[in-house]
């Protein structure tokens, strides 16, 4: 039966089959999760031997709702969050064939986790002024530059990374993409310390770093078009995230509100309100979001998600602090950890607001974002540029 022929009873069919030959509760979790990937139940989406049946994006929402029934384990889809929301995509939209069998039966199924190299320390917002320097040396490339902001370098066996490759021509049109195994010689990598106490990011060095030309995604110096898609996606990963209702940031300030009724006033009840009716709008919206990706990949509106992600955790979090009053201004630990996921809404209200500080900073800053809606969403003339037709190597740093 081809993808375009399986339906919703076909995928429940599908699914069944594979819990009757696979019992959660006798089958060791990482082989349950390579059958399901076998099965084409992984992604339905994809095509047949990469985890998928060729189906619509939407059915995956029946295989999901059978296997939860029936207590199946999930991949951790927040330990391998890049990995499933970033690099999968890259990997299917640019990859070999060969690329593709290698990398995203692992992926999937959590034995590899993955980072992304992008950020550089002169180049964050105006990613396409990157530095990193890749050179062509036989059958591989030699790799030297730093990267930043790089969320589970410390965990992760692989990296998705953008390098320049040519230094003579327009800063978009001189970058390539790469594959970079993170246990490479050459690379390492140090924490960097947050205002939360964890060093959920990092800085990686790559000092002579050897990367076959066989792990290169999309033709040399097509970088920057390869990376919209790891960028496009990375957006709506982040800011049309699946919640239920009063999930995520919203969540713990209305059962403070239920909870605690010596804690309110008219004001911050008003307020409240205002946010509670925002959140909802933007979860719907998420909904929606995820609804028009079922006929193609993601545009620009993700970065409108990701942006109004940011603001509304920013303002929910300050307004969870004020409910709190002095109790808002305790911090349980502000050990040095380093995290193996993202968690966005973990621990108490003082984490909770010092960590939506990078919101409006990670998977693009909101001053970025703000462009490309301008631009690409509501249409209007671009910021006027004086560096789109220089040399990369003629430009001020």
């Amino acid at each position: 039966m081809t993808g375009s022929a399986i339906d919703a009873a076909e995928l429940r069919r599908r699914t069944r089959a594979l819990l009757a030959e696979h019992p959660p509760a006798a089958t060791d979790r990482t082989d349950f999760l390579k059958a399901r990937f076998d099965a084409g139940l992984a992604w339905v989406h994809y095509p047949e031997g990469l985890g998928g049946v060729g189906a619509p994006r939407s059915l995956q929402a029946v295989v999901g709702a059978e296997l939860e029934a029936a207590g199946a384990p999930d991949n951790d889809p927040r330990r391998i969050g890049i990995g499933l929301g970033m690099a999968a995509p890259t990997i299917l939209g640019f990859g070999t064939d060969e690329q593709k069998r290698r990398f995203l039966r692992p992926l999937w199924v959590g034995e590899e986790v993955w980072c992304q190299l992008f950020s550089e320390p002169g180049a964050g917002s105006d990613l396409a002024a990157l530095g990193t320097r890749a050179v062509r040396d036989g059958e591989s490339w030699a790799v030297d530059g730093q990267k930043v902001w790089t969320s589970s370098a410390h965990v992760a066996r692989w990296g998705i990374l953008i390098a320049r490759t040519d230094p003579d021509v327009p800063k978009h049109r001189g970058i390539t993409y790469f594959i970079c195994d993170m246990t490479d010689p050459g690379v390492e990598v140090r924490p960097l310390r947050q205002i939360t106490g964890e060093a959920e990011f990092n800085e990686v060095f790559l000092t002579g770093v050897r990367i076959p030309d066989s792990r290169r995604l999309g033709a040399v110096g097509d970088g920057w078009k390869v990376a919209q898609t790891t960028l496009m996606n990375e957006r709506v990963s982040i800011g049309g995230m699946r919640i239920p209702r009063e999930g995520g940031m919203i969540g713990p300030v209305a059962a403070a509100w239920r909870e605690r009724p010596g804690l309110r006033t008219h004001d911050l009840h008003q307020r409240l309100l205002t946010l509670w009716v925002r959140a909802e709008v933007a979860r719907l919206t998420g909904d929606r979001l995820r609804q028009q990706l079922v006929a193609g990949q993601p545009g620009p509106e993700g970065s409108g998600m990701k942006l109004g992600f940011a603001r509304l955790n920013q303002e929910i979090s300050g307004l969870e602090v004020e409910l709190l009053g002095d109790e808002g201004l305790l911090y349980d630990d502000w050990t040095m950890r380093r995290p193996d996921q993202v968690d966005f809404t973990g621990r108490e209200a003082g984490y909770r607001y010092l960590r939506s500080k990078g919101n409006s900073i990670e998977g693009g800053t909101s001053e970025v974002l703000l462009n490309i809606v301008a631009e690409r969403v509501l249409g209007l003339p671009p910021e006027p540029r004086t560096d789109k037709d220089v040399a990369w190597k003629d430009l001020s740093r």
